[in-house]
């Protein structure tokens, strides 16, 4: 496999239409190493585009040898159907996990077998496929659970019922009504762990890795977190209730026994794993919800605007399975946070082709508004495409100050006929 060398600079191809992927090109960009970034599809705020999905394969890797790039997955879905593995017959530089590695997050069951065998805390759990069993099971713990599909759902698969009615139901829509298709083939029904979630992420090449700053989003779709779970409706970073001693536990009993796990695995685990962190609120014991394999969003957003170290050099360091020798990543000592702009029905029933005002507004510095579910028109206008349309990223000398940047931003920012929503309470309730 080539990797390019430091005198010679980079053509980069990444694969995803969110705001993570245009976060993440927005951020190599500024390096001096790179000359061009891809996108395959891209939104309508991302340049370059070409027209490729993420399953045209075939065509990904011939577009990425002609034109001699390092490609970056930015989806879960393209890395658990194997598109490194295809990248890796070809021989073309690719930053991202096997299909065997994606099962950490392709399969519920996988991943907490995984965190069982490797002594990782995680909440209690079952398996099942059979309705009946499921609830029999559930009404002895009195719907005191988590019921989450096995498969990939967009991040809308994790179920906190409020009732043995809502359990009961939730079950019957996953393994009778089939709601989620294959995917719901199989349930994990946890214990309910009780305290703050965090996320915390690490760059590794199956070997080593290097850590990213701590991030929280917030994934349900109303204030106060109310309502149906979605893909990430706004974000903040770092967290400021991650002190260093809950840190340095949860480096010790998650972040190094599952790198211990991956340094097993037959293909060395190239790119972000996403670990999704619990602070039990009598406790304060770190426990691992789940793994993602790849940057979350809209954590990613944030993260993005705080580091200050050029990431390519990490990039092509984690290709080369080189990362030991680089050093920390710095970051800024500002705040940033992260406000998504969502069509209103989502994550239900929600309109497109709605033209977006407001965009070329002064927003001030320290403020970038990352695209989704966006597309450009031959009348070089904006429109919305997606459910999450826009994320408004912040940076501010503290948490309450990125924040009133965000939403001040976001205020200017408008489609159709008062079509956008967003959640009023990001970074203002920080558990």
């Amino acid at each position: 496999m080539t990797i390019l060398t430091e005198d010679k600079s980079a053509n980069v191809l990444v694969i995803g239409s969110g705001g993570r992927e245009h976060a993440i090109g927005w951020k190599l960009l500024q390096s001096d190493l790179v000359s061009n970034i891809y996108y395959a599809p891209g939104n309508g705020g991302t340049s370059t585009n070409i027209n490729l999905d993420t399953n045209q394969v075939p065509e990904l890797i011939e577009f990425a040898a002609k034109h001699d790039c390092i490609t970056i997955v930015g989806p879960e879905g393209p890395l658990a159907n194997g598109i490194v593995d295809a990248f890796h017959t070809a021989d073309i530089p690719i930053l991202g996990p096997t299909r065997e590695g994606a099962l950490l997050e392709s399969s519920k069951i996988y991943s907490k077998n995984f965190m069982r065998k490797n002594g990782i805390p995680t909440a209690e759990f079952r398996v099942f496929s059979n309705k009946e069993v499921a609830a029999d099971y559930i009404i002895s713990k009195d719907a005191d659970v988590v019921i989450k599909v096995d498969g990939l759902a967009a991040g809308k698969g994790v179920f906190l019922p409020t009732s043995t009615n809502d359990a009961l139901e939730t079950v019957k829509k996953i393994l009778v009504k089939k709601e989620f298709g294959d995917a719901g083939n199989k349930i994990l029904v946890e214990e309910r762990l009780k305290g703050r979630e965090l996320s915390l992420i690490v760059l590794t090449d199956g070997s080593s890795f290097e850590l990213l700053a701590s991030a929280k989003d917030y994934k349900r779709i109303l204030d106060n977190d109310v309502g149906p779970n979605t893909g990430g409706m706004g974000s903040f970073c770092p967290v400021p209730f991650f002190s260093d001693e809950i840190f340095h536990r949860t480096l010790r009993q998650i972040v190094e026994p599952t790198m211990k796990g991956i340094r097993d695995f037959p293909e060395p685990f190239k790119g972000f794993l996403y670990f999704g962190i619990l602070i039990e609120e009598s406790t304060n014991d770190p426990y691992l919800l789940e793994y993602n394999v790849r940057m979350g969003d809209p954590e990613c957003q944030p993260i993005m605007m705080r580091m200050k170290s050029d990431l390519y050099p990490y990039v092509r360091s984690v290709l080369r399975g080189s990362l030991e020798s680089m050093e920390p990543l710095q970051w800024s000592s500002e705040h940033a946070v992260c406000v998504v702009m969502a069509a209103k029905g989502y994550p239900g029933i929600f309109k497109t082709g709605s033209m977006i005002s407001g965009l070329n507004s002064d927003f001030g510095d320290n403020i970038t508004v990352f695209h989704s579910g966006t597309t450009r028109k031959f009348d070089g206008q904006i429109y919305t495409k997606g459910g999450r349309v826009l994320s408004i990223a912040a940076r501010g000398s503290n948490l309450d100050k990125a924040a009133i940047r965000a939403y001040e931003a976001a205020q200017k920012i408008s489609w159709g006929n008062n079509e956008q929503y967003y959640r009023k309470d990001i970074a203002k309730t920080t558990n």
